[in-house]
């Protein structure tokens, strides 16, 4: 297959690149800046996609957008957060349905922050949006695909838990503080993290590409657990102490209280049912197994 990858360069991207290319495919890369061999230049916040990217492609895989942990959400920030996912993904949507040749699959990100802050409740594809800023972005953020899926092509939103791998995601930041021993639960440690390791969430990805699934996907493994037992499994792979919990304060001081909310101290229960329905199958859906298999222990 002929693939088109939008940040390609990313943490999740990378990864995806090199399984698509071992299993064979053709990936092209839209990259805004220094294309090289196949990649194709293209500006989103200006609109800009040369006519014709997209023909002969088989599938789109969209995964661009500013970082949603990499800075203070200022509301300057907030609206990049928001343009750089709606305006790319608008601009890919409304190219797929201008070229007659073009893929038939477009598997655009999301998040599981869809659903907003919740309690013990168990989340699945049919549970309701939330009514937080990420949970509205990722509806502005999906709602953007409309133009692809009016056209006939087949439309996956990949909401995507908290990836853990080497090198990048949430691990990057965590694994310092508890290779110090300086880990601990986030206050009480009683929020829910839906979690998936980057070898599944790139397979799962794969899998989408030609499995009969269309609308929201979630991409986490079958098993979420509590901030508190995520610690003490984390720490135990480390062989290092995990005692004392973060208050909130710290984290709020260093990265703003609506953004330090948003990643540590509330969560989802999520739960993958049309992955799991529609045949895929785990190579890490517990997370002792997963975090030693992503860390090498």
């Amino acid at each position: 297959m002929r693939i088109v990858v939008s940040g390609a360069t990313g943490f999740i991207g990378r990864a995806l690149t090199t399984h698509l290319q071992g299993q064979g495919h053709q990936v092209v890369r839209l990259v805004r800046a220094n294309p090289s061999g196949t990649d194709i230049a293209w500006n989103p916040a200006k609109g800009e996609l040369p006519a014709g990217a997209l023909s002969g492609a088989h599938a789109v895989v969209h995964l661009a957008g500013a970082g949603i942990g990499d800075h203070r959400w200022t509301d300057a920030y907030r609206k990049e957060l928001l343009d750089s996912r709606v305006h790319s993904t608008t601009l890919l949507a409304e190219a797929i349905a201008s070229t007659d040749d073009g893929p038939q699959v477009f598997l655009s990100g999301s998040a599981i922050g869809y659903y907003g802050a919740s309690d013990d409740r168990e989340l699945t594809e049919a549970s309701p949006a939330g009514d937080d800023f990420l949970a509205q972005l990722c509806v502005q953020w999906e709602g953007a695909t409309a133009a692809a899926a009016h056209a006939g092509a087949r439309v996956a939103l990949l909401r995507t838990g908290i990836v853990l791998g080497p090198g990048g995601g949430a691990l990057k930041k965590m694994l310092p503080l508890f290779r110090f021993g300086l880990g601990g639960k986030f206050g009480n440690g009683r929020q829910w993290q839906s979690w998936v390791t980057l070898p599944d969430e790139v397979a799962a990805i794969a899998h989408l590409l030609t499995a009969d699934v269309e609308g929201p996907v979630n991409l986490t493994a079958p098993n979420p657990v509590t901030n508190a037992e995520f610690t003490k499994v984390l720490a135990g792979v480390l062989k290092r102490p995990a005692v004392l919990p973060v208050p909130r304060f710290g984290p709020a001081l260093l990265l703003g209280g609506a953004l330090a909310d948003a990643l540590l101290y509330t969560g989802q229960r999520v739960l993958p049912t049309v992955l799991q329905g529609s045949g895929f199958e785990w190579q890490h859906p517990g997370l002792e197994a997963g975090l030693r298999a992503v860390l090498g222990k």
